[in-house]
């Protein structure tokens, strides 16, 4: 009997996705000729698609096939992985070499084998580096992981999935992922074209949270404006660069065409939780939880729209748990779960998540990042420093973390070089090219405006002050700032201006209610008044009194003896969800980012001016 017929009938029905139909026929096949080892593979594949895993690893390692032919001691490891058995799908992959392996270096006829099973020598091999690599993952051995992943992808180049493990899970820094991308054998693999324009996508996936950027589309692969990875990744890079309202456009349009595109779902939640559109992250989360139960990014939506709403972080801890318990390498649920702790001045617990996170992202320096800020918050600059010194490492471009490492040195009293960071910072955030500065650095500003201050530059102080409040008009602690500056250069009138403003806007600012008295009784005069006097001629003359100087030398020179009180930190810190991060986030996400500062040190300022005024007073 002719069997080629009944043959080309069992993949064509595999085509179809008529996997019982194919195994019917395969079983046939395989007893009508007598256990043909291309049939016997087969039938196992025909097992392995109906998830019959046991089946199809006892029909191949039954007859020592996995033993023989690369083709089948994939398929059985395969089996035992799908099975979650991953010792022994390891030990199957471990074995000595199979015989196909040695006839074809001895120049044997397993060329003529193999291509009838529908895959060449070097595409079995990198499945195999693929499969072990996944393995180890799960196994949560990353380093061996990392290595049989670069080695898949060294064998085949177009293995795009080895290369997406790698990057998705954060296995290398920025510049190792650049390095390993240029290391590739592409010229021997691809032709000229090809090569162009693999380097094009398998670029675009690389970090894009590491450094403000943008994308640039080769001519020779034009049409690819318009294809929805390229998108996401340019809406991407515009998360990172803090350009949330064109990335919601471009993730917008990309969820019209493509509802559940899954590269572009966790960047669309960081941008919605961004951008504060609660109702539409409601409405997206409960579809995808209807329709992707088994998908952690559904939960982490979940997740992410109760940190949203406030008060619910029991709630968002919950469902973020949910998402790490289905994939434990997803690194944006993990940073999230952190991120609810955050919030509630629970810096043990937050920690603990970032730690892991840390972990389990070797190449990012978001956890890093993260760690140093929670340290920084419970007064622990020395250890903060350090792991602001850790991510600086792995992203030595990110205005992130150098603003982060500035505000180290300014707590450390080393105003030159906290100036010198911020500075580097803001020219990092003008590369990116963006006509506006986004709102997301208004904190910046503002502590280049207390730097400058610190250091007696009080005219450039109060443009950077003013620069924060395009960015974020009403704000309390900016007009205060730029009232304290006012107070130090002796224009007293503008100052109790900003600080009547600054108590318009909040109304129990201690900081803004002491130096408003002050500032009061020095316009007015520490003196009897004057008959017939101008009320200018008698500030004018009060500026020379030796109280008020005394009071404005002691001030400066006194304040970094002073410690900030906890309830001003709080008002003076700005905390932000990611993805990109990040996707992803960047976020987040990556994941999305978290720009948490303990910032603007008025009270520094504030608690000694009490104290020098209270002694001038008397």
């Amino acid at each position: 009997m002719n069997l080629d017929r009944l043959r080309k009938r069992v993949r064509q029905y595999i085509d179809q996705q008529q996997y019982q139909s194919a195994l019917f026929w395969a079983d046939k096949i395989a007893s009508l000729s007598h256990e043909d080892p291309a049939d016997i593979y087969w039938l196992a594949q025909c097992l392995y698609l109906t998830s019959q895993y046991h089946r199809a690893s006892h029909a191949i390692r039954s007859r020592k096939l996995d033993k023989m032919f690369g083709a089948c001691q994939y398929l059985a490891a395969r089996c035992h992985y799908a099975a979650k058995e991953f010792q022994q799908a390891l030990d199957i992959l471990d074995v000595e070499e199979t015989v196909s392996r040695k006839l074809l270096e001895k120049g044997g006829k397993e060329e003529t084998v193999i291509p009838d099973w529908g895959m060449s020598p070097a595409a079995i091999n990198s499945s195999i580096c693929l499969l072990r690599g996944k393995i180890y993952d799960a196994m949560d051995n990353r380093p061996l992981a990392t290595s049989s992943y670069k080695e898949a992808l060294k064998l085949d180049v177009y293995c795009f999935e080895a290369f997406d493990l790698l990057t998705a899970h954060h296995m290398l820094t920025a510049q190792e992922e650049k390095d390993f991308l240029d290391s590739l054998p592409l010229n021997e693999q691809c032709t000229e074209e090809e090569e162009e324009l693999l380097h094009f996508l398998f670029e675009h996936k690389l970090k894009k949270y590491n450094k403000p950027s943008e994308l640039v589309v080769p001519e020779m692969v034009n049409g690819l404006q318009d294809n929805l990875d390229v998108v996401v990744s340019l809406a991407e890079r515009h998360y990172y660069n803090c350009d949330f309202k064109t990335c919601f456009k471009l993730t917008s349009m990309v969820m019209v065409k493509d509802p559940f595109h899954a590269n572009c779902l966790p960047v669309h939640i960081g941008t919605l939780v961004e951008l504060g559109k609660s109702n539409e992250l409601f409405y997206l989360s409960h579809k995808l939880v209807d329709l992707y139960p088994n998908n952690p990014v559904s939960w982490f939506a979940v997740g992410c729209y109760y940190l949203m709403v406030g008060h619910k972080n029991e709630h968002a801890r919950r469902y973020l748990s949910k998402a790490t318990t289905l994939e434990r390498t997803y690194g944006p649920a993990w940073i999230a779960y952190g991120h609810s702790f955050a919030v509630e001045s629970e810096h043990d617990q937050a920690m603990a998540a970032y730690f892991t996170a840390a972990q389990l992202m070797k190449g990012c320096h978001l956890p890093m990042l993260y760690i140093g800020l929670e340290y920084g918050l419970t007064n622990n600059s020395k250890l903060a420093e350090r792991f602001f010194s850790q991510a600086l490492g792995i992203a030595p471009e990110d205005p992130f973390v150098i603003h982060e490492v500035a505000v180290v040195a300014f707590q450390n009293g080393d105003w030159k070089t906290a100036e010198k960071l911020f500075l580097d910072a803001m020219e990092k955030i003008k590369a990116i090219g963006n006509e506006v500065t986004v709102d997301k650095w208004e904190p910046l500003l503002n502590n280049l405006g207390h730097v400058c201050r610190k250091l007696k530059k009080y005219d450039r102080a109060l443009e950077y002050h003013r620069q924060a409040l395009v960015l974020i008009p009403q704000h309390a602690s900016t007009y205060a700032a730029i009232g304290y500056v006012h107070s130090l250069m002796g224009d007293f009138e503008s100052a109790i201006d900003y600080f009547h403003t600054a108590l318009g806007l909040k109304r129990d600012d201690t900081f803004s209610v002491t130096m408003l008295a002050h500032c009061i009784e020095m316009y007015i005069g520490d003196t009897d008044a004057y008959v017939a006097t101008d009320i200018d001629d008698k500030v004018k003359g009060s500026l020379n009194t030796p109280a008020l100087m005394k009071m404005l030398s002691t001030s400066e020179a006194g304040d970094l003896a002073a410690t900030p009180r906890p309830e001003e930190a709080e008002d003076t810190s700005t905390m932000s969800l990611e993805t990109p991060v990040s996707n992803q986030d960047k976020v987040m996400l990556e994941t999305p980012l978290r720009l948490s500062l303990t910032l603007e040190c008025d009270m520094y300022e504030s608690d000694m001016m009490l104290d020098t005024l209270s002694d001038t007073s008397t």
